[in-house]
């Protein structure tokens, strides 16, 4: 590990409207979707940059602070607070005149791109210390925090996002990067706009269920509790990347149809990229524990809702617009020769039966039934959180090229897979997470095995 110094912590307000404009709302109501995550708040990602057309470090700074104001011209709410309306129940976004705006930490570490940007064991420490630490088990609390980091060695900038949850997901996120990264090479925004009216996302009773998960989840706002499943040691964890390109992500696709096949048991329809990759992953988890042949073992991943309400939200819509998906085979299924096959059958069952109804569909959109006594056992579970369609590295371009490596930062789960799209625009990069080393290497080596078997047949 090597320690992260703080040099400079300032704010980025955001600008006063054009004339003319309309003001951003002042309060914006959380609905029942989002209002779960206030009890997992924490979005984090890292992004590293290195190489020849990096700025000094100072002027890296003053680029990203101005682009940043730029930008919260149409992502204002961002600059605001998350707070309790004791009056209502309800948790909103609320900004007044009081708020500093977007917390940006200046700091400097000896370690270096290259290191950091490795697929051997993460620097986990260090990897916390790059992103800024924002307080938000306590309302109101900030929405988002920045932190720039000169890195020693060659030389390199680490830009490091700390993003509430409750008012953000993934897709989101890339989205702000998105529009920040333009703003920083001169360009224009892309569009459409982001939208922050909630009145886009229509569940039944409305406000009222927002209240009731208020009550049901967070009953002693404003200290927001943290469940229990968020409560592991993350820094005990071993972490790892994988990258499959896409010449290799063919094959795995390939491979998996010929099994259905082989085995009398053929696909409805070819995998996509996530199906294939998830399966994969899957199947490496389970085979690296010791799980009974016979017991269940789970996949847990989240779905963008945005497209598949009615009405569509769209893209556009800015916030946690997300329901859920939980898959189980048996044991031995994914250890058996068809094991891909099986996984990828399973999967894309459980994601047909979501698109026919996003909101009803078990377990839906109500994630935090998984957290408690109803949920699958840990020990058995692989969460898998991010997209093979999330664009990090092509968004990620502020003016100095792709960055080097981006990853997740907060993963909190023993079994965790954190996915984007890898940095040549085609591949999947995967970041695994477990509490035992061990498992790490064994996943690693069932992962060459299934993968160095695409000519097997």
């Amino acid at each position: 590990m090597a320690p992260v110094r703080i040099v400079d912590v300032g704010y980025v307000p955001a600008p006063a409207p054009a004339a003319g404009a309309a003001p951003p709302e002042p309060t914006i109501k959380l609905n029942a979707m989002e209002a779960q995550w206030v009890v997992a708040p924490v979005l984090q990602h890292l992004l590293l940059f290195e190489g020849d057309r990096l700025p000094p470090f100072d002027d890296v700074v003053r680029s990203l602070k101005s682009s940043l104001a730029a930008t919260l011209a149409t992502h204002a709410p961002l600059a605001g607070k998350l707070h309790h309306l004791a009056d209502t129940g309800e948790v909103a976004i609320r900004r007044s005149a009081d708020d500093e705006g977007v917390r940006f930490v200046v700091a400097e570490t000896d370690a270096d791109a290259r290191s950091l940007a490795c697929d051997e064991d993460h620097d986990v420490r260090t990897f916390e210390g790059l992103v800024p630490e924002v307080d938000m088990y306590r309302l109101p609390a900030p929405l988002l925090g920045v932190q720039a980091t000169r890195l020693g060695g060659a030389g390199g900038v680490a830009l490091g996002l700390t993003l509430h949850h409750a008012v953000a997901d993934g897709q989101s996120m890339w989205r702000l990067v998105e529009a920040w990264a333009a703003a920083c090479r001169g360009h224009a925004p892309p569009e459409p706009p982001p939208c922050f009216d909630r009145a886009r996302i229509r569940l039944p009773d409305g406000e009222e269920l927002a209240r009731s998960v208020v009550r049901k989840y967070m009953p002693g706002l404003p200290a927001v509790p943290m469940p229990a499943l968020l409560q592991q040691d993350r820094l005990r964890f071993t972490r790892r990347t994988f990258t499959l390109d896409a010449p290799r992500i063919a094959r795995l696709k390939q491979r998996i149809v010929r099994l259905g096949d082989a085995h009398g048991a053929p696909l409805r329809r070819p995998p996509s990229s996530f199906v294939a990759v998830v399966s994969l992953a899957w199947s490496c988890a389970v085979r690296c524990r010791t799980v009974p042949a016979d017991d269940d073992v789970f996949l847990f991943f989240f779905a963008d809702a945005r497209n598949r309400l009615d009405p569509p939200a769209g893209a556009e819509y800015f916030g946690t617009c997300l329901t859920c998906c939980q898959v189980k085979l048996p044991a031995r299924e994914l250890r058996g020769e068809r094991a891909l096959a099986a996984a990828a059958s399973a999967v894309q069952d459980a994601i047909r039966e979501m698109a026919e109804d996003p909101l009803g569909s078990s377990p839906g959109w109500e994630f935090m039934k998984l957290a408690g006594d109803g949920g699958p056992p840990i020990d058995r579970l692989v969460n898998v959180s991010g997209s093979a369609g999330f664009r990090a590295y092509e968004v990620a371009d502020f003016g100095w090229g792709r960055p080097r490596r981006t990853e997740n930062v907060r993963m909190n789960h023993d079994g965790q897979v954190a996915l984007v799209r890898a940095r040549d625009g085609g591949g999947v990069q995967a970041a695994v997470s477990m509490l035992r080393r061990a498992h790490v290497d064994a996943f690693q080596s069932e992962l060459l095995h299934l993968l160095g078997s695409d000519s097997d047949e």
